[in-house]
Formats: C-alpha cells, sequence, structure tokens
C-alpha cells in the first residue's frame, strides 16, 4: 500500500524551509568582527595634516586575521566588532601604531658604505635584518666621513587616522580533528 502526504501538510514543510532559508541568508550580514574573524577591508591611511600616506581604493583589498596581530594594535582592537558594509575613521596614537621615535635607532655608518646617489637627507634606503626581511633606512644627517641612519619605522611617532570600510567578514574556519579517548585504539 502506497501513503501519500496530505497536500497540507507539504505546504507547512515548503513555508518552514522557505522561511529557515531567509533566516540563514539574514543571518550571513550580521557576521561581526571578532578574534579569528577573516577580514577584508578598504583604507585610506592620512597623517595629522591628512595627507595621504597610502589607500588601497579601487584597488586589491587587505585582508587579515583578526586577534592575530597582522596590523598595527590600535586599528585592530577598533575594528572589533564591526559589520561588512560598516565604515570609521579611525585615529591611532604613535603608541598603537609604530611607537614613539626611538633615539637609539639613529647610527651612524661609513660615507662610504652608502651608495653615492643616496647621499640625500630623506633618502631612503633598504636594509636586511639576519633572517632576511627587509626593513626601510633613512638618511637622517650627512657628516664629512659618516652618514647618520634612522633606523625607526617611517611612521614611528605619528598619529595615523585611517578611513576604513569593512568589505567582508568570514568566520573563523574551524578545524576538525579526530579526538580519540585516552586508551582507545
Amino acid at each position: 500500500m502506497k501513503t501519500t502526504m496530505p497536500l497540507s501538510i507539504l505546504v507547512v514543510l515548503g513555508v518552514l524551509l522557505f522561511t529557515s532559508n531567509i533566516y540563514a541568508q539574514a543571518g550571513k550580514g550580521d557576521e561581526v568582527i571578532k578574534n579569528g574573524s577573516m577580514v577584508s577591508l578598504e583604507y585610506t591611511l592620512s597623517d595629522e595634516k591628512g595627507k595621504v600616506i597610502e589607500s588601497n581604493k579601487d584597488k586589491e583589498p587587505m585582508s587579515y586575521t583578526q586577534g592575530q596581530g597582522q596590523i598595527i594594535p590600535g586599528l585592530e582592537r577598533e575594528l572589533m566588532g564591526m559589520k561588512a558594509g560598516g565604515t570609521k575613521n579611525v585615529r591611532v596614537k604613535p603608541e598603537d601604531a609604530y611607537g614613539p621615535v626611538d633615539p637609539k635607532a639613529y647610527r651612524e655608518i661609513p660615507r662610504d658604505n652608502v651608495p653615492a646617489e643616496a647621499l640625500k637627507v630623506g633618502a631612503t634606503l633598504v636594509g636586511r635584518n639576519p633572517q632576511g626581511q627587509s626593513f626601510p633606512v633613512r638618511v637622517h644627517e650627512i657628516k664629512e666621513k659618516t652618514v647618520v641612519m634612522d633606523f625607526n619605522h617611517p611612521l614611528a611617532g605619528k598619529t595615523l587616522s585611517f578611513d576604513v570600510k569593512v568589505l567582508d567578514i568570514k568566520a573563523q574556519e574551524t578545524k576538525t580533528s579526530e579526538t580519540k579517548s585516552p586508551g582507545a585504539k
């Protein structure tokens, strides 16, 4: 004997499935930035005077994982809790960005060690640390036999202004692993 569901039950099931799908899709845009979130954003970075230093508008979005220290602490803290599509202007003091200017980060090196074309105050060279990572070094002062180099980050000591727009937020991907009880084979 073949049994069939009454039409009214099928209609109710259809409405329940449709409604649950609407709620599931509505929840997708409600994701907020929290530790572990993978975030994509658009930003414009300016100095205290409003001069644009860097921007990725109309370019590839910047992506990072919240809470991993991949961006400066002051910006990361201010992005916490924002939703996709949200915009914000964030002012970050030096101590929450690249730190204050460190007077110990100025070093004199022999003038002969600096390429002739870089013997200009303000010229930027690229140095390498023992791990092979590159970093900018600025010519601060030129003396008769030496050159004073500034090893501070170029934005050290500056209050920074970020105009940000959160483009996308993805929840932290959970890793599934097989766990066995102690003594299990």
